[in-house]
């Protein structure tokens, strides 16, 4: 059984600060390490649940060097590796070779969720509002459209609640869920301790993995239409002068393809 992790930091427990998700500092660096234990719970989950093959890929786009590397590699478990990726959704031979399952790790809440744990979409401050075919959707849509792109599903998403709660109303009751944390604000939180958090984890990728069925991968829909509205007309100068991308207004692109993949493609890179 081939599966990936895909990870984010500001969903992991204890993390509810930006300083904790980027920078070269102590906050910083502790946050790595609950990042990385995290992810190691969900190998070794995903190990007792029969994976044979586990490809972890970084998906925290921290400054710098750390961009998509925010990983501890010498903390990693040995029954995995991993990737760095110089660019999100950049890495997809692993989906592309055929991939059973996907477990996504240290998810957070789309832009605008109140009692979402450091919300935000794709940009922390740029973006206001993301849609594939009419349905908003945050950074765990994202991710899962790049595996149903390939036929991969997801069966397990950890995080705050709210990110929990955003997870299961796009890909079904089916899917499980760790909630390791419970969003009192943007920037507050009533937490699992760490041990606690890695544990439940643990426990969720090996149950996930039992019925590689119960959900079915997520497709956005052929064709279609993604929708980018930004904050701040800045932001939206960055992409609108890429192929097959269409302003709407101030503050609104529109990216339409045969696919989710080429629209996505089209507008990101």
């Amino acid at each position: 059984m081939r599966v990936h992790i895909i990870s984010d930091i500001e969903g992991v427990a204890g993390i509810v600060r930006w300083d904790q998700t980027s920078g070269d500092q102590a906050l910083y660096h502790e946050g790595r390490k609950l990042y990385t234990e995290e992810i190691n719970a969900a190998v070794r989950g995903a190990k007792k649940g029969g994976a044979t093959e586990i490809v972890v890929m970084d998906c925290h786009g921290a400054a710098g060097d750390y961009m998509f590397n925010s990983l501890l590699p010498d903390l990693l478990e040995p029954d995995c590796e991993y990737v760095v990726q110089s660019a999100w959704t950049e890495y997809t031979a692993f989906l592309e070779e055929g991939c059973d399952a996907a477990l996504f790790v240290g998810m957070h809440a789309k832009a605008g969720t109140p009692d979402g744990v450091l919300s935000h979409t794709v940009s922390g401050q740029g973006w206001r509002d993301l849609q594939f075919n009419g349905v908003s959707v945050g950074e765990t849509g994202i991710n899962a459209a790049l595996c149903g792109n390939w036929g991969c599903p997801v069966l397990m998403v950890t995080g705050d609640r709210a990110t929990c709660n955003e997870a299961r109303a796009l890909l079904g009751d089916a899917l499980t869920t760790v909630e390791v944390k419970v969003g009192l604000g943007r920037f507050s939180a009533r937490s699992k301790t760490a041990q606690t958090a890695r544990e439940l984890i643990e426990d969720g990728a090996k149950r996930a993995l039992k019925d590689l069925k119960a959900v079915e991968p997520y497709r956005p829909g052929s064709p279609c239409e993604i929708t980018i509205e930004f904050t701040f007309v800045d932001r939206l100068v960055e992409y609108r002068n890429r192929r097959g991308v269409e302003q709407l207004d101030d503050l609104t692109l529109v990216s339409r393809a045969d696919d989710w993949w080429s629209a996505w493609s089209q507008f990101y890179f």
